[in-house]
């Protein structure tokens, strides 16, 4: 599973200042946010592949995921803003599905099952404040947030510094972030049953179906987890640069820490010296993923942006990935607004991505049960990936159309084609409308 939450600063105009010296002084300020502001974004995902990693590394990996999310921006002043980021991921996945295949007459890994594992909702709510000084220099933000699935909630919190110099060419920023985790674990059903009825096969499924293969099925290395929590800390740094009129850079580095259960515990994993036992064409698991309770990561990148001319510019990403799992990878991604008039944007994009898998990842039945740890989970292995898409932006600086009371400011539709070397493949439709309160 992928928790992700993205906090974003806000960044701030520039300051417009008069003061009149006698008995009543007056000022101006032009505040960071001029009304409110609401943004109606959805995503569609569709993916499907053949390494599921709930089935031990073999099996479908069908799934589709759609996320509309509601992020309404409140001006509290001329300094403060209060944003509020509220979202619901609801995916259907026929690879999940398979944490139980045994409610239906004939499991495989290849087939969806109908039980509870195979939907779920991600409901997450993100509250953000942040204020700006006077000359609009300094920006700092504090944030909390919260979210919460079947078998998995989080609480996060943390804040950033804003600093911008050499008249607004230059900008630091430093931000830090907690995630204090907890799964609800749910195992495969057969490790599951297995255990629940005194390590032996008298009850459950087993009941149900009859075992070939190994009839004598001994998932001896398998036990419950007792640490249920997954913690996570972050400190990122960022450093913008303005060249020239036409040239500006970034440069970024994130460390992270992580500690507690970082396995999946409904992952599957098959031993190559254990052998091989089935409900009719679905193999029961030996064990469950088993990672390391700590995990270190280490991004760093830049940015690069071209202003070619009022018609184009060139948007370049780059950034290098390590960790003490030892995956490394790099990613690099161009992108080309083409400004056709005054309201219409196109952008292609294209972006690379190429991995070495984890020093605990291994195939499927390509583990051996001396192994302290393992993983047939195909994100941790070694593969490249192309991912091409277009964009089109719609801008209305005088938000003439109009919902109620509030004017449309842009929207942005989005399209791309995801596709791995290990043969999985997406595709992924994204929308962003914004509107202005008059």
């Amino acid at each position: 599973m992928k928790h992700r939450i993205v906090i974003a600063l806000l960044l701030t105009s520039s300051l417009s200042f008069s003061q009149e010296k006698d008995s009543t002084n007056v000022s101006y300020k032009k505040r960071v946010l001029e009304s409110v502001e609401v943004d109606f974004l959805a995503s569609y995902y569709k993916q499907d592949g053949i390494h599921s990693a709930v089935s031990g590394g073999k099996g479908t990996e069908d799934l589709t995921d759609i996320t509309p999310t509601i992020v309404v921006a409140v001006p509290l002043n001329e300094d403060d803003v209060l944003t509020v980021d509220a979202g619901i991921s609801a995916y259907s996945s026929a690879s999940s599905s398979n944490i139980n295949p045994f409610d239906t007459n004939n499991p495989s890994p290849w087939q969806a099952s109908s039980g509870a594992s195979q939907s779920d909702a991600l409901t997450s709510l993100v509250v953000n404040y942040s204020h700006s000084s006077d000359d609009r220099n300094t920006v700092w933000n504090a944030h909390l947030s919260g979210s919460v699935e079947y078998d998995y909630s989080s609480l996060g919190f943390g804040g950033g510094l804003t600093k911008l110099f050499n008249d607004k060419n230059s900008e630091f920023n430093i931000s830090a972030n907690v995630y204090l985790d907890t799964w609800s674990p749910i195992y495969p059903k057969e490790l599951q049953d297995y255990k629940s009825n005194g390590n032996n096969l008298n009850g459950g499924i087993f009941n149900n179906y009859a075992i070939v293969g190994n009839t004598a099925y001994n998932p001896t290395k398998f036990s419950f987890h007792e640490n249920k929590n997954r913690n996570s800390f972050a400190l990122s740094l960022s450093f913008s640069q303005i060249v020239t009129r036409k040239l500006q850079f970034s440069v970024f580095l994130d460390v992270l820490q992580q500690q507690g259960l970082l396995s999946t515990p409904y992952q599957r994993v098959y031993f190559s010296d254990v052998a091989d036992s089935f409900i009719n064409e679905f193999q029961l698991a030996d064990d469950i993923e088993r990672l390391p309770d700590t995990r270190f990561k280490l991004p760093i990148g830049a940015r690069f942006n071209y202003y070619v001319n009022e018609r184009l510019v060139v948007r370049t990403y780059y950034r290098y990935y390590m960790d003490n799992w030892d995956i490394s990878s790099h990613t690099m991604n161009i992108e080309l607004p083409v400004k056709l008039s005054d309201k219409f944007t196109v952008f292609p994009m294209y972006r690379y991505y190429t991995q070495q898998q984890s020093k605990y990842f291994a195939p499927y039945e390509q583990h051996v049960s001396t192994e302290e740890y393992y993983t047939s989970d195909y994100d941790l292995s070694t593969f490249n990936a192309n991912q091409i898409g277009f964009g089109l932006n719609y801008t209305d600086i005088f938000t003439n159309a109009k919902v109620w009371k509030f004017g449309l400011k842009n929207i942005d539709v989005r399209y791309n084609y995801y596709k791995r070397s290990d043969g999985l493949d997406a595709n992924i439709v994204s929308l962003g409308v914004k509107f202005v309160q008059q």
